[in-house]
């Protein structure tokens, strides 16, 4: 009996650093502009939306902390390292989103009751500038968001924000052609449902890897099925899967072979698989003549 680790660290997560400088720097200068015109001009637009681009400052703060933790070496005390605080930096981000979507509505069913008069014009130019801030932020993020939760989650603030912007234009136009001032708070609602929808996945997964789930893009049936084609493997035992971070996924596994130990080719070519199909960068293989331990929970749900 043996246990043998693979661990595969070519794959370095794309660095985003000055993105998130940059966007910081952004839409701190932005919230200060967009937080005074519309206290000048009373509207809640612009103010729910200084208040989101506030929300989503902290977020890119969040969502910058995760990855310069995930970053740090493991030591004797956290031997994985820290790679876990960009998955909490994407829960936080999620929960960040859903509060300030919660707030906004709650302030635009009680404006709704009294609409008030707007500065269409002032409305329109200060949300158009958001548009372009907030586009340009999340167009830093776009070649990471679909490998990394955590970049996700700044994507997806960003985009966001430059959907509240344009919608925020919207209500500024309609209110300065028509005298609609009833659209404000109602424009208001329907970005908040929209962002809630687009983030609720975003929290899902975030919870999901919180608590060890197997990532969403990799079938453990399939892990299972690639490990016993391997020569000499008879079946598999006690298999998990988790992520240790938004873009790094570790795997144990018991591989269960009666006629004897294989050689460090076998597990070259295991890691080697593991890594190109499913993209799990920690292996950890244990042969065994027999199982010994008692089987978990996903062994017998998916058989063994």
């Amino acid at each position: 009996m043996s246990a043998v680790h693979q661990h595969d660290h070519s794959h370095t997560p794309a660095q985003f650093g000055r993105a998130f400088a940059i966007g910081i720097a952004l839409n701190t200068g932005f919230v200060a502009i967009e937080a005074f015109y519309g206290w000048k001009v009373d509207s809640l637009a612009l103010l729910a939306d200084a208040g989101h681009n506030l929300s989503d400052v902290f977020g890119l703060v969040l969502a910058w902390g995760g990855a310069l933790a995930g970053r740090l070496r493991p030591d004797l005390r956290h031997t994985y390292g820290w790679k876990r605080g960009s998955i909490l930096a994407a829960f936080a981000n999620a929960i960040l989103l859903l509060v300030a979507m919660g707030s906004l509505a709650w302030e635009a069913l009680t404006r709704l009751q009294l609409p008030q008069s707007m500065h269409g014009q002032t409305i329109m130019l200060v949300a158009g500038i958001g548009i372009v801030i907030n586009s340009a932020t999340a167009l830093l993020f776009m070649r990471g968001r679909k490998d990394d939760l955590n970049i996700r989650g700044a994507f997806l603030h960003m985009a966001a924000d430059a959907l509240v912007s344009a919608g925020v234009v919207v209500v500024g136009a309609m209110s300065l052609w028509f005298g609609w001032n009833w659209l404000d708070p109602v424009a208001s609602l329907l970005i908040a449902a929209v962002i809630v929808f687009g983030t609720w996945s975003l929290f899902r997964q975030a919870l999901h890897l919180l608590f060890d789930g197997v990532p969403e893009d990799i079938h453990l049936p399939e892990v299972r099925a690639c490990l016993e084609s391997l020569p000499g493997v008879e079946r598999v035992h006690d298999l998990h899967v988790w992520a240790m971070g938004t873009s790094d996924t570790a795997m144990t596994a018991h591989l269960v072979m009666p006629s004897g130990y294989p050689d460090d080719v076998f597990f070259q070519r295991a890691a080697c698989e593991l890594h190109d199909r499913f993209g799990i960068e920690h292996v950890t293989l244990q042969v065994i003549r027999k199982p010994f331990t008692v089987s978990c929970g996903a062994d017998s749900s998916i058989g063994s």
